[in-house]
This record gives C-alpha cells, structure tokens and sequence, in this order.
C-alpha cells in the first residue's frame, strides 16, 4: 500500500511545491528541489512513519522578503546554516519541547488547516487560479482574502473547471463507498489517481470544444529543461555586493561584509526556529493521526530536518519541513511506513526529468 500511497502524495506535491516556489519569488525549480530532499533525504533519517516533508507555505513570510534582502544565492547559504542550526538543536534534545503541546492545540491545528484547505479550494475548484496553489495567508497576492475571494471566484467561473472538479469530486466519494471497497484492486488503484487520471482527460476533451478550453493558469507549469544536474551556490560568490538595502539611498556597494553576514546568520536562525516548530507541531499531530498510534522521536526529527535543509541549500532547493497538508494525505491513502514517503520523493525526481510534459496536463 506505501507505492500507491507514495503516487498520491506525490500528484498533492507537484502543485504545492510550485506554488511555494512561486509565492516565494524562487525559481520554481527550487520548490521541485526541497519537495525532492523531503522525499529521499529526510526520510532517510527521520522515524515519522507517516510524516512527509517538503517546502511549506508557512515559511513563505520569511523566505519571500529574505530572498529580496539577500538574494538568491545568498539565502541558499542561510538555508544550510539554518539546517547546521537544526541539527544541533536535535543533538542537545531540543526536540522534547514538541512533548508539551497540548492535545487541544494540535486539534485545533487540524480543525483550521482543514477549513482553511477548504476555503481555499473552492475558487480553484471554479476555475479561478489567480491565487497560486498552496497559499494559506488571509491577505493574498492577488489583492482579495480567503472570503472576499469566494464571491470572485464565483464571478470569475471557468465551465470547463467546474464540470472537472464535480466529476472529479464525485469519484473521490463513490471510492470511499463499500461498493468500491469490496474489490482488492481498490487499494491498489486509488481514488485520487482515478480522478486525476479523469481531470487529464476531461481537460483534454473540453481544450477540443472552443467555448470550454482551459487556460495555463488552471494547469501545472514545469519549468523545461529540467536534468539531474540541480543548481547550487557557489561560495565564492557569497558576498555583500549581492544584498540589497532597504535604507532609503543606499545601494547594494553601502552594505558591508559584515553586514550581509549578520543578515544571513539571523535569516538561518528564523529559518531553523521556525522550521524546527512547525516540524514538532506537525510531527504530533501526524502521530495522532497515524491508526497504529506509533511516536516520533522528535529530537531525531530535528536532526532530519536539519540534514534536509543542509542538502536543500547546498543543491538549490528552498528550506523544507514536515508538513501536514501531505503527510495528512499520505495516511489517508492508507499509507504503512516510511516508504511511502520515500516513494514520493522518487516519483518527483523521476517525473519531473523525464515526463514534465504529462504532468503539465
């Protein structure tokens, strides 16, 4: 059950890692990268049966203003600090605060990123994509909030989007009935993967009708020319010349070494900080979620991540995560082990080289 469950994780993590990328005014390579590292790396070293990790839309506040203030090739070198950071957090066991979240908390987690999922969906499921895949702010990019965005969405409808999330919708639900889950093969071939197999071919069908042709903000946009060889920084080119000011008439020639050090050090730390607790906080609620009831080692999970993001920086990928959006959907496909997660990562790396042209469909 982890192959199957590994292919629906990994058709939930192409979107999402583009459209962090994206929100995070990255290369959307970048986003392919950490959702890469997530899959093969982390869970190398992590014991989260069910967690999966990869770049997360609550990092986006720190990494989209970072990247404008220290550029590109600079913020890498804060991403693997930041893991350095990490690392050493689970090497004194700082991992055991994660053990004094109320249960009521990581409920109440659950409860909201559930609703805000839902809220957030429905404009997609009308057509309207303005707004990119994964975003979980109130205020958004495109000038309306999570509500104001709903009565937009409504005006803003696209037929084709809609006779594809009601199709699409309906066979999630009909595999979740006994009349499906009677047969073996069901859990093999999963309701996920039959209702985007279904939105493939009801897109490909409505772009022959002209009135119902969909546009490329309702699909996935791989960058071309992906290949193995993953862009890194170069450490010579770590310099201050590279970090712009934000003080009124100064230039990137005003800034010192010093300074754009002290930036990428403090910009590692909130990085490590942040990232540590959103990986605690999604770690326990994944527990809690997991049917068997297995724990995490959290102070090990905090060495993960820290790996994770070392190698996310050093091959040019943005800062990752555990992250509940994918690690809730892991388990409900029914997921086993660690495997399933590992799975998704091979998917990614394998997919995104050699078939970026059908998942762009």
């Amino acid at each position: 059950t982890d192959v199957p469950s590994g292919l629906i994780v990994f058709l939930v993590a192409i979107p999402l890692c583009l459209g962090i990328a994206l929100a995070s005014g990255a290369p959307a390579l970048s986003g392919i990268i950490a959702g890469i590292v997530g899959g093969l790396v982390v869970t190398l070293f992590s014991n989260s049966s069910l967690g999966v990790s990869g770049p997360a839309a609550g990092l986006v506040a720190i990494v989209l203003p970072a990247i404008q203030y220290l550029g590109f090739q600079n913020f890498l070198l804060a991403v693997v600090l930041g893991g350095v950071i990490q690392f050493l957090l689970g090497c004194f066991r700082a991992g055991t605060i994660g053990y004094y979240f109320p249960t009521a908390v990581i409920k109440g987690m659950l409860v909201a990123i559930g609703l805000i999922i839902i809220l957030k969906q429905i404009p997609h499921a009308f057509g309207y994509d303005k707004d990119y895949e994964g975003d979980l702010a109130f205020s958004q990019s495109d000038g309306y909030n999570t509500f104001s965005e709903l009565a937009h969405a409504i005006e803003a409808s696209t037929p084709a989007a809609i006779v594809i999330s009601v199709v699409c919708l309906a066979i999630l639900i009909l595999w979740e009935t006994k009349v499906i889950k009677q047969f073996a093969w069901s859990k093999i071939i999963q309701g996920p993967l039959v209702a985007v197999v279904a939105g493939i071919l009801l897109g490909l069908g409505c772009n022959s009708v002209g009135s119902m042709q969909l546009s490329s903000d309702h699909l996935v946009s791989l960058p071309e020319g992906i290949s193995l060889t993953f862009p890194h920084f170069d450490p010579t080119e770590i310099n201050a010349e590279q970090t712009s000011s934000t003080s009124e008439g100064a230039n990137s020639a005003g800034i010192t070494d010093f300074q754009a050090a002290m930036a990428i050090l403090i910009t590692a730390l909130t990085l490590a900080i942040v990232a540590s607790l959103e990986s605690l906080l999604c770690a326990e609620a994944t527990d809690k979620l997991d049917p068997q009831r297995r724990q995490t080692d959290l102070n090990r999970e905090l060495r993960a991540q820290g790996i994770g993001n070392f190698v996310s920086g050093l091959i040019g990928g943005l800062p990752v995560t555990q992250v509940i959006v994918r690690s809730s959907t892991n388990i409900q496909s029914g997921a086993q082990s660690r495997l399933a997660a590992f799975v998704h990562g091979l998917f990614l790396i394998v997919c995104v080289v050699t078939i970026p042209q059908v998942l762009n469909l």
